[in-house]
């Protein structure tokens, strides 16, 4: 039996944790270094005039295999929105898509909205026949081609296209153009219909908190960040030296880079704008059940690219007696905050009507690398960099809270294979 080694992992977001959670399950207690002030990475939720305000829109798909070993749901109190969307088209018509093997009372509604043709409605079926049972490793193992010639070739119209999956699943990649590799959005469409959407009561960070309160709380040292990596030792900005026999970069392809000193080619991101407003009640976009549908707009030259109240989904997300709204935009390289708001309630107010002249504009999170861009020729890397040296995080694969925590596991897994118990 060989001695318990020191682990040593850098990041403090998701795939850094669920490696630590599944060495600590083994016996092997990691000590974290994160250079910001708390644990998530990207999944953090700050609280503001009594608002939970998640870092840009995010949701928990629910049938992710990977949250489903490792999270616990109960304790997460996840809030779910219905299955489907509320899409608002070009001439101002509001068109119900929900699933209806989620929600078999929206069958006739859904069959019978402007979305897209019956035979449209008919493939939507046969698509989730066809990637129902796959494993995430079938996924992405199959030849792939841009979302938008996969859906073309599957032989869906132009209009459930524009109408539907540009803006859906665009919200998803954060790009309109779906130039996103068929084989991730296979993968979201598969999750998306097998579970709901949810979040947390506690706001998304609730997921990494959770995390981390199976962690010795001494493991985990903030403001810690790592200036260079020699050998089995990491030199940190504050002076401070800490060896290690294994080190793990749970950190963007960018700071992985940098602490390798590799001149690997930068990994390209996609941005987004996300917009927070209070109002004193949820706007009606119909006259309809529409509470907990995501609003899609059709329209994707826009500055109102999808809206969620949260507050209905999640009444923790507001005080009572508020709404909260959350706008995202796509697309955006610099932000001026305030009229970008102004712009946004301009257009809203075609929506809902005079009622928007009573929101109040909260707080904007502009995120210039929201995700790691995936395209068709995208590459998995090698979780082993070197003897005593892994990387994991959704840069190394797909991007996804799933691919995060896979990628977490399957390096613990890597290290416990070398140092058996």
């Amino acid at each position: 039996m060989q001695s318990t080694p020191s682990v040593v992992i850098v990041g403090a977001g998701m795939a850094g944790l669920t490696c630590a959670v599944y060495l600590r399950q083994a016996g092997i207690e990691a000590t974290l270094l994160e250079a910001s002030d708390g644990v998530g990475g990207r999944i953090r939720t700050d609280q503001v005039n009594g608002f939970r305000l998640d870092r840009g829109f995010q949701i928990l798909l629910t049938a992710y295999p990977e949250t489903r070993r490792l999270l616990d749901y109960g304790a997460l109190d996840l809030q779910r929105f219905r299955p489907g969307a509320l899409i608002h088209d070009p001439t101002g018509r509001w068109m119900p898509f929900i699933n209806p093997l989620r929600e078999p009372s929206s069958l006739f509604q859904t069959l019978s909205s402007g979305v897209g043709t019956f035979s449209d409605k008919v493939r939507v079926i046969e698509l989730m026949r066809q990637v129902s049972g796959l494993s995430t490793n079938e996924f992405f193992h199959q030849a792939p081609t841009s979302t938008e010639a996969f859906l073309e070739t599957f032989g869906f119209s132009d209009q459930i296209i524009e109408l539907f999956f540009r803006p859906f699943f665009g919200g998803i990649f954060l790009e309109d153009a779906l130039l996103t590799s068929s084989n991730f959005f296979q993968f979201c469409f598969h999750h998306f219909y097998e579970g709901d959407a949810a979040l947390p009561a506690a706001g998304m960070e609730a997921i990494p908190q959770q995390l981390a309160s199976r962690l010795h709380p001494s493991r985990i040292r903030f403001r810690s960040a790592v200036q260079q990596i020699l050998g089995h030792t990491l030199y940190l900005e504050n002076g401070e030296t800490v060896p290690a026999d294994v080190i793990v970069l749970a950190v963007d392809a960018s700071a992985a880079n940098r602490l390798l000193g590799s001149e690997q080619p930068e990994r390209t991101f996609t941005h987004t704008t996300n917009t927070y407003f209070t109002a004193p009640q949820a706007p009606k976009p119909t006259r309809s059940k529409s509470e907990k549908l995501l609003l899609l707009n059709a329209n994707r030259q826009s500055a109102v690219h999808n809206l969620a109240v949260l507050s209905d989904v999640a009444p923790s997300y507001a005080p009572d007696g508020q709404a909260l709204i959350s706008v995202s935009t796509q697309g955006l390289e610099a932000v001026n905050e305030k009229a970008l708001a102004d712009r946004i309630r301009k257009e809203l107010s075609g929506w809902f009507g005079a009622e928007v002249d009573h929101w109040h504009w909260l707080r904007t999170y502009h995120l210039p690398e929201a995700l790691p861009e995936y395209l068709p020729d995208a590459r998995h890397s090698a979780l082993k960099v070197a003897e005593g040296l892994y990387q994991c995080g959704d840069q190394t694969a797909y991007p996804s809270l799933n691919a995060a925590m896979q990628t977490g596991r399957q390096v613990a897994e890597l290290i416990l294979a070398n140092y058996p118990h």
